[in-house]
């Protein structure tokens, strides 16, 4: 099995499309053609990780948090990011990054914390638009579910939980074979009129070349008429942040500590109690002030995330409660959510879940 196969594997997971403009997921070093001889998840790429990965024969790092988020101009070793890199060539190891495109699938990481907190009925707060395409292609009736099948193997089709999605309408198509032209149907400059079927995909805009490829390859046409139309509709499973309900309501202190034993923090800074118990639950593994407004707009009770600066706990506006437990404590358990991703692709693959603890933040706790 080669790096690729991991990466294209985790890429249907998570479209790389889906990663935010700042974002910098993907493979960030290494070639994809490489034999992988196992695979270390971890959340954070540190010196430690890649020195982890390579003492346990892993050429191939699989972190959260891409370690080169802006554009490298040295290699000097000057600071953490730099080191890190160097090891990783010294050393045959790729890195794969899978950031924001995981945060912004409804199974991913807020998925994973829905998980552990029992949520139900779970909706995307934020959803996602401009995220799908639209391919229109005519063919003979004749050729017709042999290009439709190819479309379908290159993965388009893909409607949120339904797979094979198509619409297919019949029409009258005509065309003149000219100079140099070489029809499968027709004559040289003698025009021709025959029943066509127009077919309808959608499909992520990262698919588009092995689609257009397979479409190709798969029509009788030499030349192959197809339209591509950016589509702004929502994504109902993809986007920012996710809110569900509790199967049952707990006292808000009681959920606290709940969330306090959950995400394993030896602090919770959170904003004075609404006085009403916790039943609906919204959440954002990182840093997820950005949602606090749209979080308003829903009847959600507590809000969970990370990264909340000073003045942005006042924005909660006693309308939920806000509680930050850590950017590392609220993506910790990303880990377990790419290595059980994996292991049921992958069974026999050496994979495994790094020993070492990268969170930079520590707690002095009397």
């Amino acid at each position: 099995m080669t790096v690729q196969d991991i990466v294209s594997y985790l890429e249907i997971i998570a479209p790389p499309s889906l990663q935010e403009d700042y974002d910098n997921a993907g493979l960030l070093t290494g070639q994809g053609g490489t034999l992988c001889t196992g695979a270390l998840i971890c959340l954070d790429c540190s010196e430690h990780v890649v020195k982890e990965a390579a003492t346990n024969n892993c050429n191939l790092i699989i972190c959260h948090h891409p370690i080169i988020f802006s554009g490298l101009k040295k290699l000097t070793g000057k600071n953490y990011a730099e080191r890190v890199i160097i090891a990783a060539i010294k050393n045959d190891i790729a890195i794969y990054a899978i950031h924001t495109n995981l945060d912004n699938v409804i199974e991913g990481v807020n998925g994973k914390i829905g998980d552990l907190l029992g949520l139900v009925n779970r909706k995307i707060i934020l959803q996602k638009e401009f995220q799908l395409k639209k391919l229109i292609t005519f063919a003979p009736v004749e050729m017709a579910d042999k290009v439709r099948e190819a479309i379908f193997k290159a993965g388009g089709g893909h409607i949120g939980k339904y797979s094979e999605c198509s619409f297919t309408s019949e029409g009258i198509g005509t065309y003149r074979p000219g100079e140099g032209a070489d029809p499968t149907i027709g004559e040289k400059d003698k025009r021709e009129t025959g029943k066509e079927l127009k077919m309808e995909f959608i499909f992520f805009p990262h698919l588009q070349s092995q689609i257009v490829e397979a479409m190709t390859k798969a029509h009788g046409y030499e030349e192959v008429a197809y339209d591509i139309i950016p589509l702004g509709n929502h994504m109902s499973d993809r986007g920012s942040g996710l809110i569900g309900e509790l199967p049952a309501a707990m006292p808000e202190a009681d959920f606290i500590k709940h969330i306090q034993h959950i995400f394993k923090t030896p602090a919770v800074k959170y904003t004075a109690l609404c006085g009403k118990p916790i039943k609906k639950v919204a959440v954002c593994g990182g840093a997820g002030s950005f949602l606090i407004n749209k979080v308003k707009e829903t009847d959600a009770d507590i809000f969970i995330t990370s990264d909340v600066k000073y003045h942005e706990f006042f924005e909660a506006d006693n309308k939920f409660i806000l509680a930050d437990v850590g950017h590392y404590e609220s993506e910790q358990y990303t880990i377990d959510l790419l290595f059980d991703l994996l292991r049921e692709k992958f069974p026999n693959f050496a994979l495994l879940k790094t020993g070492v603890n990268t969170n930079p933040v520590h707690y002095f706790v009397p």
